[in-house]
C-alpha cells in the first residue's frame, strides 16, 4: 500500500514524504499542470537567445528546467533552479546531474540574487510567499531581468467576487474527486493550506507586476482558478 502525503491542520509543507510523491500528486491537484510546462517551453523560444540566463523559482523536482535545457540544447544557456526544500533539491539534482548547464541550489527565493536574466519562471510558487513579502519578490524579479526579458508565472487565483469564488471552489472540488481524491483527502488538504497558501485575484497579481515596473502583461493560460501570466520588462 502506497503511503499518502501526511497532512496537518494549517501546516502544509513540501518536506517529509511530499517530494517523492510531488509529481504524481501535482498532476492530480492542478488541472493541465503538464500543459503549463509545455506552454512555458513554447514561450521560452522568445526569450532565450545565445548566452542566456534563466531562473526557475521553486523548481521542485527539476522537471521543467530539465526539459527546458533539452529544448535549448544547441544554445549556450545557464539555467538556475532554486528551492528551499532539501528533498526537492535532492531529486532535482539527481534528475539533472548530467547537465552541466543546470545549477540547482537549496535557497529561499526571497534571498537569492537575480541579475542579467533573460527569463524567470515560477510555477505555482509565489502563492506560498507571505502577502507582506510578495511585492518584494516581484521587485527583485523585475530588477534582475534584462531589458526585454520575460517573467512567466502560474498561480492559483481567487475569483473577482464571492459568487464566482464559490463556483470556482465547487468546480475545483469536483475536479479533484474526478481525479481520484477522496472527500477526506480534499478536506485535509484544504485545512493544511490554511494560512500557508494565499492566492490573489488576477487583478491583484497584475498589480504586483505593474508596481514592480512591468508595463506589458498578458494572461497566457486560464482554467477556472488557475492562471498563467507573462510579464515583459
Amino acid at each position: 500500500m502506497k503511503k499518502k502525503i501526511k497532512l496537518e491542520n494549517s501546516n502544509w509543507k513540501f518536506s517529509g514524504n511530499v517530494p517523492q510523491k510531488f509529481e504524481s500528486h501535482i498532476k492530480k491537484s492542478i488541472p493541465f499542470y503538464d500543459e503549463c510546462h509545455k506552454l512555458g517551453l513554447l514561450i521560452s523560444d522568445y526569450f532565450i537567445p545565445e548566452n542566456s540566463r534563466v531562473t526557475d523559482l521553486g523548481c521542485s523536482t527539476g522537471k521543467f528546467i530539465f526539459e527546458l535545457s533539452r529544448k535549448h540544447k544547441s544554445k549556450k544557456v545557464q539555467i538556475y533552479g532554486y528551492d528551499d526544500i532539501s528533498g526537492m533539491v535532492k531529486i532535482a539534482k539527481k534528475k539533472c546531474i548530467k547537465d552541466k548547464r543546470i545549477k540547482i541550489q537549496k535557497k529561499d527565493i526571497l534571498r537569492i540574487n537575480l541579475k542579467k536574466q533573460n527569463l524567470v519562471t515560477s510555477f505555482f510558487t509565489l502563492q506560498f510567499i507571505h502577502p507582506s513579502k510578495r511585492q518584494k519578490m516581484f521587485d527583485k524579479i523585475f530588477k534582475g531581468l534584462n531589458w526585454g526579458g520575460g517573467f512567466l508565472f502560474f498561480e492559483k487565483v481567487r475569483a473577482s467576487d464571492a459568487r464566482f469564488q464559490d463556483m470556482s471552489n465547487q468546480i475545483y472540488i469536483d475536479i479533484k474527486i474526478q481525479n481520484g481524491f477522496s472527500s477526506k483527502e480534499i478536506i485535509e488538504k484544504s485545512r493544511s493550506l490554511k494560512g500557508v497558501m494565499e492566492p490573489f485575484t488576477s487583478a491583484a497579481n497584475v498589480q504586483l507586476a505593474k508596481r514592480a515596473g512591468f508595463k506589458d502583461i498578458i494572461t497566457v493560460f486560464k482554467y477556472v482558478s488557475f492562471e498563467g501570466f507573462l510579464a515583459i520588462k
